[in-house]
Parts: C-alpha cells; sequence; structure tokens
C-alpha cells in the first residue's frame, strides 16, 4: 500500500483519515534502511493507515496541514541521523550536501528538527497526541552534552513538547502504542510499554534515579562528576532483562524510561525486513546520495556486542544482537537478481558489525549483558561464543546464487572477534571471496593506552590479524590488503600519541585520503568523557584535545597534505619533535622545496583510513 503525501492522493486511496502521520527529516525511501520506513511498514502491515510529511518546510505550520488531523497521533523523527551531525562538520562548519534529501542538496531541514517539528504541529493542531522516535530523540531521551551549543541540554521530551518518545528500534513499542490509542486509551495513559520514554509528576517505585539535569548541567567539578556518575548508570539501564524504569529528574518533573524492549526473535526479524518495501522514493525527483549502494545491500543483523567508547550503537539498538535466517536473507537477494539495475554485485551484509550474527554468549538472551565485563574489551572473554561457521555459511550461500557474481562485507568486521573463531571457516570465506581489493578495518589507534579509552583491542591483534590476512591472501594469490581507520583527537589522546600514529603512517606507508576527527555526538561514553574530562571507570581527569589542538592532531594523520605543512611543523615543534622537521627519511617534514623520497607504492599505500 502506497503512503500518501496530501489530501487528493489519501482520497484516492478513499481514506476517510489517516490513523498516523509520519513527519521525517529524510526523504521518504521505501526502503528498509531507513527507519521511518521500517515504522510506516509495520503500522501498515497492521491494517493502519500511514501518511508522509518528508522534509516538510518549517517557517510556518501550513505544511504539517496537508494531511489533516490524523485519527491516533503524529510520528515525528529527523531521519537516520541526529539533524546536527547531518548538518554539521566535527569544525561546526555547514556541510555543503546532505545525504538524505534528493539531489544531495542541503537546507532541507531544521537545527534539532525533532523539536522544530513538533511545535509545529503544535500550532497547527493543539493537544494532538505527538509520539518521537529515531536516532535524535532516541540518543537525546536523557540530559545530553549539546557539542553545538556547547552545554548539557535537557531530555529532549521537555523541549520537544511531544507526548511519548520510543527509543531504540521501535517495532515493537509503536506496535503496543497503536493498539493502546487505538483502543480509546488518552496518550496521557500510556505511561507503561517498554521501550518508550514518558513524563511524571511524581516518582515511579522500584525506580533507579540518575542526578537530575540541574545537578549534571552544573559546569562545575561535582556537576561534571555527577555527568559520568550519569552516563554509567544510563549503559546499565539498557539490559532489556532488567525490569526496572531509569529516572530523571527536571524542573519539578521526572523523565521515565520505561525497561527496553526485549530483542527481535529471528522470526521477527524476518517478519520486519520482508514487509513489501517497494525500495522507491517517495515523490521521484534526484536520488538521494547512497541510493545506488542501499538498493543491492542486505541489513542481516542489528545490535553490537562490542562496546566502542566512541559509538551509540549499544545506546540505541542494544548491545544484544538479533539476526535474520538465512532464508530470509537468501529470498532478499533472489528479489534483488529481478531487479534490471542489478549488475550481480550484492554491495553489502551486515549491519552494525557484520561478523556479529548472534549474542554474544547464551547468557545474555537469559540475564542481558554482564554489568561489569564486556564482551571483547580487554580482550575476548572466555565464554564468547566466537564461532562464526553460520556467518561463513550464510556469505557463501549467497555467492552461490544465481545471477550473483560477487558479494561484499563493507559495512565492517571486528577482527578480534574474527582472530577468536576456533573454526576459521568465516576468516577463509571473508578473505577468498568478499573482499573488494581493500578490507577496511578499524584498529582506531596505535596507543594502547589511547584504546584502552576508546574500549577498543591492543594494537598487537591488529597487527596479528593483518599479518594472517596478507598470508591468507598470498597463499591463495589474491592482491588484496587490509586498509585501517584511525581516529583522531579522542578523548585521552595526546599530541604525541598523535605524533607517534603519524610515524606509523610513515613507516607503513599509508596515506589517510580521510581521517575520521572525533565527533562528540550525544549518547556516547567518549561524548562525556570530552564533555566531563573524567575517564569513567576512575573518575580521574585525562587530556581532552579541544580547539586547535584537535586540528594539529588530525593535521598529523594527514602531514603529506601540502596544506597541513604548517600545522604539522607546528604540532612536531609543540612536541619537541624537530628530529622530524627535515631531509632525513624519518622526517615527516621536508624542506619547502624538497618532496621526501617516494617509493613504490600498492593500491593499500594510496589509499588510507576513514
Amino acid at each position: 500500500m502506497p503512503f500518501p503525501r496530501n489530501k487528493r492522493e489519501m482520497q484516492a486511496l478513499q481514506w476517510e483519515c489517516c490513523d498516523f502521520i509520519l513527519v521525517s527529516g529524510d526523504a521518504f525511501v521505501d526502503h528498509s534502511s531507513f527507519g521511518p520506513t521500517i515504522i510506516a511498514r509495520v503500522l501498515t502491515d497492521l491494517g493502519y493507515h500511514v501518511g508522509v510529511i518528508a522534509q516538510p518546510k518549517w517557517d510556518s505550520s501550513d505544511a504539517f496541514q496537508v494531511l489533516g488531523q490524523p485519527r491516533l497521533a503524529f510520528l515525528v523523527s529527523s531521519g537516520n541521523m541526529d539533524s546536527m551531525v547531518c548538518h554539521y562538520t566535527v569544525n561546526k562548519k555547514r556541510r555543503h550536501d546532505d545525504a538524505y534529501t534528493p539531489g544531495g542538496k542541503t537546507g532541507a531541514r531544521p537545527d534539532r528538527a525533532v523539536i522544530t517539528y513538533c511545535g509545529r504541529i503544535r500550532e497547527a493542531w493543539g493537544s494532538v497526541p505527538i509520539v518521537v522516535g529515531g536516532v535524535e530523540a532516541s540518543l537525546r531521551r536523557f540530559a545530553h552534552y549539546d557539542y553545538w551549543q556547547n552545554r548539557v541540554r535537557r531530555p529532549i521530551l521537555f523541549d520537544s513538547g511531544a507526548d511519548l518518545l520510543v527509543y531504540g528500534m521501535g517495532e515493537k513499542a509503536i506496535a503496543e502504542i497503536a493498539e493502546a490509542l487505538d483502543a480509546g486509551l488518552p496518550i496521557d495513559q500510556i505511561t507503561y510499554i517498554r521501550g518508550t520514554g514518558v513524563m511524571a509528576r511524581e516518582l515511579p517505585d522500584d525506580a533507579v534515579v540518575l542526578p537530575s539535569f540541574e545537578k549534571v548541567s552544573e559546569p562545575t567539578r561535582e556537576g561534571k562528576r555527577a555527568f559520568a556518575e550519569m552516563t554509567n548508570l544510563i549503559e546499565k539501564s539498557a539490559n532489556p532483562f532488567k525490569a526496572h524504569p531509569t529516572v530523571q529528574p527536571c524542573g519539578g518533573r521526572y523523565f521515565v524510561q520505561n525497561p527496553p524492549q526485549l530483542p527481535l526473535t529471528t522470526q521477527e526479524m524476518d517478519d520486519v525486513y520482508e514487509l513489501p518495501y517497494t525500495n522507491q522514493q517517495l515523490g521521484g525527483g534526484p536520488e538521494i546520495t547512497g541510493m545506488s549502494e542501499m538498493h543491492f545491500s542486505i541489513t542481516s543483523n542489528r545490535g553490537c556486542f562490542g562496546s566502542c567508547a566512541f559509538c551509540a550503537i549499544g545506546m540505541h539498538q542494544g548491545r544484544i544482537v538479533s539476526s535474520r535466517s538465512r532464508a530470509s536473507i537468501l529470498n532478499e537477494a533472489k528479489r534483488m537478481t529481478q531487479d534490471p539495475r542489478f549488475k550481480g554485485i550484492i554491495n553489502d551484509v551486515g549491519g552494525p558489525t557484520a561478523n556479529f550474527l548472534h549474542p554474544a554468549c547464551a547468557k545474555q538472551l537469559k540475564t542481558g549483558p554482564c554489568a561489569n565485563r564486556e564482551c571483547l574489551f580487554p580482550e575476548v572473554c572466555p565464554n564468547i561464543d566466537a564461532d562464526q561457521s553460520e556467518f561463513a555459511e550464510m556469505l557463501q550461500a549467497l555467492r552461490q546464487l544465481p545471477g550473483v557474481r560477487k558479494v561484499f562485507v563493507r559495512s565492517g568486521i571486528r577482527y578480534d572477534y574474527l582472530m577468536a573463531d576456533p573454526t576459521r571457516a568465516a576468516f577463509n570465506e571473508l578473505v577468498c571471496h568478499h573482499v573488494s581489493g581493500q578490507l577496511r578495518v578499524a584498529p582506531e589507534h596505535l596507543s594502547d593506552r589511547v584504546l584502552h579509552y576508546m574500549g577498543k583491542p591492543k594494537f598487537k591483534q591488529y597487527d596479528q590479524f593483518v599479518q594472517k590476512f596478507n598470508r591468507a591472501s598470498e597463499k591463495h594469490h589474491l592482491k588484496q590488503y587490509v586498509v585501517p581507520y584511525f581516529i583522531s583527537s579522542h578523548p585521552g589522546s595526546t599530541l604525541q600519541d598523535a605524533v607517534v600514529l603519524a610515524e606509523y603512517l610513515r613507516d607503513h606507508h599509508l596515506e589517510p585520503e580521510q581521517v575520521q576527527d572525533f565527533y562528540p555526538t550525544p549518547g556516547s561514553r567518549a561524548t562525556a568523557m570530552y564533555y566531563t574530562g573524567l575517564d569513567l571507570e576512575s573518575f580521574q581527569p585525562i587530556h581532552i584535545p579541544k580547539g586547535r589542538e584537535k586540528r594539529l592532531q588530525r593535521a598529523l594523520l594527514q602531514y603529506r597534505n601540502p596544506k597541513n605543512r604548517s600545522l604539522v611543523i607546528e604540532a612536531l615543534k609543540r612536541c619537541g619533535r624537530e628530529d622530524l622537521i627535515g631531509s632525513g627519511r624519518k622526517c615527516l617534514i621536508h624542506p619547502q622545496n624538497q618532496r621526501p623520497k617516494q617509493h613504490k607504492r600498492s593500491r593499500r599505500n594510496r589509499k588510507g583510513g576513514k
């Protein structure tokens, strides 16, 4: 069933009104890679009429009246990304394109889109029920540090004026909300559904109480310590098997987070991804950036037990992995082969981490993730189920389908988990059949101290993986290489650490075309470290690169770029490493008119990190 965008299209479907109207900051693409689309399809499958207002003009309330008033509720999302991340670089400069807007044009959504959209809906329709969800709402559900304003903001329900918040992957929650609303229950009485958050005037019984917004927003040592403590408590609240609400006082009221929904079962995942997505962009027009890649990529799993400090996937999708059945994945691939645009190449099969196809251990499906132990950090847990033969068999079955010439894995793997697999089946399958010349993996840094703050394994594990990968590639006469991603200026990283990393790049003839400069976005542990200046385990101060030092660290990782010359010289002088300025082979910066001696470099050496 199509999703009408105005009353004319609604009347063509012979609808008197929409049950739900979904408002999104993205162009609406009927594809399972888009969270708002999944929600719309789930509700349609349940028999509800869903209309869509995609990327509405927000300078007045007119655009929010094109479908009339919904019978049950407005559903509001910024889209697949936080709107501030979508708009601004880490240097707080406006981006030149928008990956989720037709033609890549910018300016199609407001800053803090969830708050703005809710305000316009209230102007148009008064007390109509509003439910917010998606990444922006989910990761801002508690008090959060806002990098762009350099201050702590209130839980987003308070600023948006919405009635109900859905956090995480919301299929189960939205189905329960729809059922309650359809039964006539007022939205202010829908306070009990897992995977949702509400505002309350009384403290619930048996709740875990966080430090108040007023306390964590104080720009004092005590306030920042409270913010760090809050971050640790929020992380523990993500266990769906701990049935206590988590509450944060704010302005005489409370934000109440109900316990998370249980992870989807394999059958439930199959049901979600086998809904009748058309893979078409609503309204036509220029295709959004990257849609050609999405058309022929397959989501196989969700959730992540990697727990990297700079990533908020665990807070949004949870640490317990859910996956689809092999039959469901193969059926999607078979449908791809019937598409006249399909050239025989499946661009990607994966999720947050491609080789996570089951929970880390059986215990997670009974009591949830361990409260005081990580699955892969600082070492792989001895209780982990590292058998990835299921992953290997799935890839093998895909590449053997008629009409499929190649299946790539581009969404990222955890090499430490792959190395822990006693069967070696996944490693061999990946190396021999699923690398597109380059396998991009993410050691993130060289310093074990910085890696500790990142929640990543020691660098020696990366070296061991590269050696094993290269031996296997040579054995099978394959010209393919590992290309590492690195992050500059992560909390805990000093300028001296960046110099050592630059020396590693020099010694291995790596020239990163892009470098990921640490971006403090809502919801991650690393963002809490950035704001508080504290190690979240010991609460001791750590070094936080800010301002010009962030530019210097990034420049060091691209020291060969002539545009970075003055920054690299400044960084080396600050570190007392003038020995790296000169004409020697080990120098990073050479005299103005002299280029360093060029070595023959393979394709691996001409490319670089993220």
